[in-house]
């Protein structure tokens, strides 16, 4: 804590006496500064405790020279009585009473050397006290880096030491908070996300100060700290930059590596050798799901599988990427419940399989998660898409314009009010070519309905005697219906 004037006023050996500016003597002093010039200012930076013995001062001349000294910034005025004046001008304490300038009465016993060197003391332990600061915060953001910590670890550290609140956010979404009371001020500080492309911005937010500083990661993050940051608190920000950006980048590193690993993994378990795979997986810190398993398959878009993998890293579930989707292995509702949270995802489930039909599992729950991304339904499992025969492994695009080709004849010879042959062969095919059972559900009698059929063969060009033609036939009025 730098000297004031107040503490350099209580240091009883000095014998400094306070004549104005009780309401300033809260001012840190920068440095002292000795001169008889009636105007120093040239040679002041701000913040001095300028001291004189007013050799060159009089009534006249003083309310002048304290206005310069107000201008030129000075912490306040040390007045050495004794020598060159008995007493401080009446005019010069009623001016520095009126601008709001400290000044303090030295008396003739306290030389100016004794005053510089108790604010020299003051300095050199400030920043002694700021170095050791310094380095200690290093030391713990460093150890909280490369502890199990982590990045959060990081912020809640951060957090402590410059006593105030830290957001890190990826892009505008806030991803980790300290305290966690802090994510309300997210929002407020989007727009200043959105104009920050790199390096620092300063901002006022509820009357406080936030710095925003972008880390040095392969994603935009960036780091907000709102407190009232000293010279130390800036570094420790600072070091606190450097530390999170090594510790993503890590954590961006192993996270690939992992998900390497486990899609490596998973394909040797579709490949049959799921004994060197959970082999693997246990020696690499994995707990292997206990088979039988649940296989469940996940589309959707890049976004809400990387979450869908962030959240089952964990869990009692095997996850890993496979193409453009994600496969969870083990109990299905972990992963369903984690999908259906963040919403985008279409799944299929299949199982539970054994390690050895594996793969066939994998293959039904791909095609389960195809058909709930066409149906958009968040989870469709492997024995109901099944269930839905032939058509459901079609595309519903090619099922369509298969059987607009070939019924073409047929629906142009009923819209020109000539039959209704559609209608006869769709019947005639559902009761497996029994001439009396569909004609009788017709309502026709069995030589009109034998009439009808040989007229769509001759239409369609087809032998329907061909279980093969019938079949496609069949198929054909499905995909119409």
């Amino acid at each position: 804590m730098a000297l004031t004037l107040a503490g350099l006023a209580a240091d009883r050996p000095l014998g400094l006496r306070v004549l104005t500016g009780d309401p300033a003597l809260d001012r840190p002093i920068g440095w002292v500064h000795p001169t008889e010039l009636t105007d120093p200012q040239a040679f002041l930076e701000g913040g001095e405790l300028l001291l004189t013995t007013g050799l060159a001062l009089d009534e006249e001349t003083s309310p002048a020279y304290v206005r310069r000294l107000v201008e030129a910034g000075v912490a306040g005025l040390g007045f050495g009585v004794g020598l060159s004046h008995d007493f401080v001008p009446h005019a010069l304490v009623s001016t520095a009473a009126e601008v709001g300038l400290p000044v303090l009465e030295v008396p003739r016993e306290t030389p100016f050397i004794a005053i510089t060197r108790a604010v020299s003391r003051a300095v050199a332990a400030d920043e002694y006290a700021t170095t050791v600061r310094i380095g200690k915060a290093q030391q713990e953001l460093t150890r909280t880096a490369v502890g199990k910590g982590g990045p959060a670890g990081v912020l809640r550290k951060l957090a402590k030491l410059v006593d105030g609140w830290v957001l890190l956010f990826d892009r505008v979404t806030v991803t980790e908070a300290a305290p966690a009371s802090a994510r309300a001020y997210g929002a407020s500080l989007r727009e200043e996300l959105e104009r920050l492309r790199t390096g620092t911005r300063v901002v006022a937010l509820d009357g406080q100060e936030v710095v925003l500083q972008t880390l040095d990661t392969g994603a935009r993050r960036v780091l907000a700290v709102g407190a009232s940051l000293d010279s130390a608190g800036r570094h420790i920000v600072n070091t606190a930059v450097s530390v999170l950006s090594l510790a993503l980048e890590q954590d961006r590193a192993q996270a690939a590596a992992r998900q390497a690993l486990r899609s490596g993994l998973l394909e040797l378990l579709v490949g049959g050798q799921a004994e060197l795979a959970l082999r693997v997986l246990a020696e690499t810190g994995g707990e292997p799901p206990r088979a039988p398993w649940s296989v469940v398959v996940f589309a959707g878009a890049p976004a809400a599988r990387r979450k869908l993998l962030d959240a089952l890293e964990g869990e009692a579930v095997f996850a890993a990427r496979r193409g453009s989707s994600v496969v969870a292995i083990g109990p299905a509702d972990p992963a369903a419940e984690a999908a259906a949270r963040i919403g985008g995802l279409h799944g299929g489930l299949a199982g539970p399989v054994s390690t050895t039909d594996f793969a066939a599992g994998l293959e039904q729950a791909e095609l389960a998660a195809q058909a709930a991304l066409a149906e958009d339904k968040a989870l469709v499992s492997a024995a109901e898409h099944t269930g839905r025969g032939l058509l459901s492994l079609i595309e519903p695009t090619v099922a369509q314009a298969f059987a607009r080709g070939m019924l073409a004849p047929v629906r142009d010879h009923d819209e020109t009010g000539r039959g209704d042959l559609e209608t006869s062969l769709r019947c005639w095919l559902e009761h497996h070519g029994h001439w009396d059972v569909a004609a009788a559900r017709l309502g026709v009698h069995r030589h009109t309905l034998r009439n009808r059929i040989k007229k769509a063969e001759e239409l369609l060009g087809r032998d329907l005697d061909s279980p093969g033609v019938r079949a496609e036939l069949w198929v054909a009025l499905q995909a119409r219906e």
